[in-house]
């Protein structure tokens, strides 16, 4: 039988608690899900869901067996990905970056690693969370990547910390905007938009750590990227935290305060070998770094 495909079936039944769902996800219909499943749980030996009139619900084995199983689905995508990329991708540098980066720093980086790679090469650029790139260098997708530190990085070559330009977000009509001297208490009461902890849970901790040593201690609110933090902040309820340089935006106002401490601090990863890509974007960056 095809193991992966049938552990795809129960991995979505799980997450969706329904068969209808599940098959709906999957593109598919019901009947087929449903005999795929009873013929993964014949092969494996255990019943792994139970059927009921509410849903779908796993059993003890189905719990157990639950997280292998979609770490085999999910190395698996990740093998389909890195054979496309051999593939398809010859004379191509794959790299990735942060949402958090400027778009200046971006197409910089792309600028490098095309001029460094020679006539004909082509340069892919994908854009995900500090998380999703690890995971990404590692299986090989990428060769290179642009990552927040602090975080985990088993697995990959890292480079230096370098430590590039942020500001704080507010609303323009907020009295912080307007004070001679403003402070993080004075933000009491509004939201903080930022990306989701999941998405590097080492750096959510230590920006929110950095709050409340410093008097604020701030619900969170879900941003994944600058364009939802600003749309936050226009909307009078959050503030947030940007690498992009003020530009006049309705609704929003740039504070520079204590630079250091907020400062974005970003590191380059990298396969091993890959040291000449890693170097032409830790270049790019060292340019923007906080003086």
């Amino acid at each position: 039988m095809d193991l992966v495909r049938h552990l795809r079936f129960f991995v979505s039944v799980a997450d969706e608690g329904h068969f209808g769902r599940a098959a709906a996800a999957l593109d598919m219909t019901q009947p087929p899900l449903s005999q795929g499943l009873r013929r993964l749980e014949e092969h494996l030996g255990v019943e792994l869901i139970h059927r009921t009139r509410q849903g779908a619900m796993l059993t003890a084995a189905g719990t157990q067996l639950l997280p292998r199983a979609r770490l085999l689905v999910d190395d698996a995508e990740r093998l389909l990905a890195e054979a496309q990329r051999i593939a398809h991708a010859r004379g191509t540098v794959a790299w990735g970056a942060i949402s958090a980066l400027p778009d200046r720093m971006v197409t910089g980086c792309v600028t490098a690693l095309r001029a460094m790679s020679g006539p004909g090469t082509a340069v892919a650029t994908t854009i995900a969370n500090t998380v999703d790139l690890v995971a990404d260098v590692r299986a090989g997708v990428c060769e290179v990547a642009v990552i927040e530190h602090p975080a985990l990085v088993d697995g990959v070559d890292v480079g230096p910390v370098i430590k590039v330009p942020r500001w704080l977000v507010v609303p323009a009509d907020h009295r912080s905007a307007e004070a001679e001297r403003p402070t993080l208490p004075m933000l009491t009461g509004l939201s903080f938009a930022h990306s989701p902890r999941a998405a590097n849970p080492p750096a959510f901790d230590t920006v929110v750590d950095l709050l409340r040593e410093r008097g604020l201690d701030a619900d969170t609110v879900t941003a994944r990227d600058d364009r939802a933090v600003l749309a936050a902040v226009a909307a009078g309820t959050s503030f947030g935290l940007t690498a992009t340089p003020p530009t006049e935006t309705p609704g929003v106002t740039w504070l520079r305060l204590a630079p250091q401490a907020i400062a974005l601090r970003l590191r380059v990863i990298h396969r091993p070998g890959g040291n000449a890509q890693a170097d032409a974007v830790d270049r790019v960056l060292y340019r923007e770094r906080l003086r």
